[in-house]
């Protein structure tokens, strides 16, 4: 064979060689706790944010696993995902969260709507975490969802929590919680659910004992939010959220971050590392914006009236 030949051989599989890299996809692996509105929505809006960048079609790999409220199906997901080595892993929420970081030392990890990733262990600081993991943190501003219960019910004295204490983003709200209605003279009656199918049980357990109930942004609350509701119905306890999506679930009123929009600022942390940064660079983000959404049909269903000072500033009224 002459030398010509055997060069243009070498040049025509280099290019097929070229080509079949270039073709790669990327791949970013997403992950939840549970599938509910807000973690589907924090999901979508990453995966948008992929697509205005071009990450589409066959130049991406976008795949999502839910691990149905079972921390040790996360577990089991998060070892999977190492296994397939994605260029990304999202990991929704914090149990979901911390499975990633457990298993994967390597993989860049980028969390969202984890509430406290320090005291989650995923990171030892905001700024500049280090190592591959960075993200976002919904920690939501408690003293104004407090504030908005007391504008509905003035001589507020006790309300009632229903919380996972198995999460540890649950157990590190109902703290910030206590220490918001302190302040505030509110009593706090928390009551423990670790299950989904504990939810109305747990709720049932705080009527008679409170005023109103809040539903904090706990994945098994929200995900069972339904019987907190029927709850609140069928003994005229209102009920209130920290997750806008709750309300048109039955949730009266919530002051809350729209999570579609919490998953595009998440995807804007995605496309930076794919782009090349290093995730223990990046600072963690902490969410911004908030809406006021209320629901007036269930408030006469609870038994209360929407007071107008709120439906003047609502952001959505859902009827």
């Amino acid at each position: 064979m002459k030398l010509s030949s055997i060069f243009k051989t070498a040049m025509l599989s280099a290019a097929i060689l070229s080509a079949g890299l270039q073709a790669k996809p990327v791949y970013v692996a997403t992950t939840a706790i549970v599938e509910h509105p807000a973690l589907d929505a924090v999901r979508d809006g990453v995966k948008e944010v992929l697509t205005e960048n071009g990450y589409t079609g066959d130049e991406l790999k976008f795949t999502y696993e839910s691990a149905q409220g079972k921390p040790d199906i996360a577990a089991q997901i998060a070892r999977k995902m190492v296994g397939d080595q994605p260029d990304i892993i999202v990991a929704i929420a914090t149990p979901s969260a911390q499975a990633a970081v457990t298993v994967s030392d390597t993989i860049p990890v980028v969390f969202s709507a984890v509430t406290d990733p320090i005291g989650a262990k995923l990171i030892p600081s905001l700024v500049k975490p280090g190592g591959n993991v960075t993200g976002l943190s919904d920690m939501a501003n408690v003293k104004e969802h407090l504030s908005l219960i007391k504008e509905f019910i003035p001589k507020v004295k006790a309300i009632g929590v229903p919380y996972n204490p198995g999460e540890a983003n649950s157990v590190s709200m109902l703290a910030v919680i206590k220490e918001e209605a302190k302040k505030m003279g509110i009593e706090i009656v928390e009551s423990a659910a670790p299950r989904s199918s504990d939810v109305m049980i747990a709720t049932k357990q705080l009527v008679g004992k409170v005023d109103a109930i809040y539903c904090p942004i706990d994945n098994t609350i929200i995900s069972a939010v339904e019987s907190v509701v029927k709850v609140g119905i069928d003994a005229q306890v209102p009920v209130f959220a920290g997750d806008t999506d709750t309300v048109s679930r039955g949730a009266i009123a919530a002051v809350g971050y729209d999570y579609f929009d919490l998953g595009r600022q998440t995807g804007d942390i995605v496309v930076r590392i794919l782009k090349g940064e290093k995730p223990g660079d990046i600072d963690v983000k902490m969410a911004n914006g908030t809406n006021l959404y209320v629901n007036p049909t269930m408030a006469k269903r609870m038994g209360i009236e929407i007071p107008s000072t709120v439906l003047s500033r609502a952001t959505k009224i859902i009827e």
